[in-house]
């Protein structure tokens, strides 16, 4: 994500952009409840898979909090604020439950520690309750280099977020190391990890000295460019600062969808079939769908254009958000993926049609929700979505400090009838 701004940026919006598909006409429309307030610029909201009432809260400063049934609990689950850098793109930036937590209680988290480089760690929750980890458990994963971090040779681009695939295995988006225009060209290095979606099995024992396994499956296990390291996945990412699977358990497909920042004209957002690893992007090559770059080329061909993008006049970082799978919005919004601008404060939703042969999506109907939502005023600037274990949707807003659902108009409690005096 580009650096957080304070201020929401006024900008015309592309016709294209806008169009509401003739599905969504005549529905219900959304607005936002907010789910809990007095945050301090939060970047995340991630569902406790044990408790359906429990939610957490990355802070960038350093903490997770704890929401239980919309309250924020004074304890902490984790306070790293005395082992990280903040400020800027740099801070706590991710959280991800391992699928086996309710008996493991495993956990990860994504971070900048005091030099600015990226941590991965492990860390296992504690016995009390409301939870809290236990903050000695730390282990963090140690890399092909034989550091327990990344290492990041700019300040920007450390992307931060951790998800669990489908498929059991851990998904970590690296940003291209930062400056502009990739100028050491990593994200099509093979031999280097940023600018890359990697994919790892963290399901090793505690005595493993790595905390993880390259999974057999992975695409560059068994070739690829030369030097290619076997934990990435894709390629040609510049900073994936928002991604999320289409969850098969609430009717998905799998599906990753990556919303990758851009450099100064194109933000976009990118579609991948559950299990088609081996992608490139395209970073610094391309810039969305269009020529950036050329020299030195690719690390391989073809180039995987975005699904859709947006330009300049519309936005300036584009936030990932969630395929809508849960049952509160008009079934018109099911499949549908939503995002958000983090500058200017802006959601949409757009219509993803997957052809059922080659499982590729093609969008339409693209529409903006801004307004009906509340706008700067509830938005703020939008650093991330989050769903809860119904598959309903969540706007974290980082400037404001506050959590707010997306609901429908139609759930708006009726208003009360027969009403008399009572004297």
């Amino acid at each position: 994500m580009r650096r957080f701004r304070l201020a929401v940026v006024t900008a015309s919006v592309a016709a294209g952009v806008v169009a509401v598909g003739p599905q969504l006409e005549a529905q219900a429309g959304l607005r936002a409840r907010v789910h809990v307030s007095g945050l301090t610029a939060p970047v995340g909201f991630v569902q406790d898979p044990t408790n359906p009432d429990v939610q957490f809260v990355i802070e960038q400063a350093g903490r997770i909090r704890v929401v239980q049934n919309g309250v924020l609990e004074p304890t902490d689950f984790l306070d790293l604020r005395g082992a990280i850098s903040a400020g800027g793109e740099r801070g706590l930036l991710g959280l991800a439950f391992a699928p086996d937590y309710e008996t493991s209680g495993r956990f990860y988290v994504d971070f900048t520690n005091p030099a600015g480089d990226t941590v991965v760690a492990r860390f296992v929750r504690g016995t009390s309750t409301p939870p809290v980890a236990n903050a000695g458990s730390r282990f963090d994963l140690r890399w092909p280099s034989g550091l327990r971090y990344i290492p990041q040779p700019y300040s920007n681009h450390n992307a931060g977020n951790l998800a669990f695939g489908p498929d059991g295995y851990l998904y970590i988006g690296l940003g291209d190391g930062g400056s502009g225009n990739d100028p050491e060209n990593r994200a099509q290095n093979p031999a280097e990890l940023l600018g890359k979606m990697l994919r790892i099995d963290v399901g090793v024992t505690d005595s493993d000295p790595n905390g993880y396994a390259v999974p057999p499956t992975n695409p560059f296990v068994h070739g690829g460019p030369a030097g290619v390291l076997p934990e990435i996945w894709s390629f040609g990412l510049r900073n994936p600062w928002r991604y999320s699977f289409d969850p098969p358990a609430l009717g998905g497909t799998g599906a990753l969808v990556i919303a990758d920042v851009g450099q100064g004209q194109w933000e976009e957002v990118d579609y991948e079939p559950a299990g088609r690893g081996g992608r490139n992007y395209g970073w610094r090559v391309r810039e969305g769908a269009h020529n950036n770059i050329a020299s030195p080329g690719a690390a391989y061909q073809p180039l995987v254009d975005p699904i859709h993008e947006y330009g300049r006049s519309v936005g300036q970082s584009v936030t990932g958000g969630f395929v809508y799978r849960g049952t509160g919005l008009p079934a018109t919004y099911r499949g549908r993926y939503f995002f958000a601008d983090y500058v200017q404060g802006r959601v949409w939703s757009l219509t993803l049609t997957v052809d059922p042969s080659t499982r590729e999506a093609i969008v339409s109907a693209v529409a903006e929700h801004t307004t009906e939502l509340g706008s700067g005023a509830v938005l703020g600037n939008i650093s991330s979505f989050g769903v809860d274990s119904h598959g309903e949707l969540y706007v974290v807003n980082h400037t404001g400090g506050s959590v707010v659902q997306i609901m429908s108009t139609a759930s708006r409690p009726s208003p009360p009838t027969n009403l008399r005096i009572i004297r």
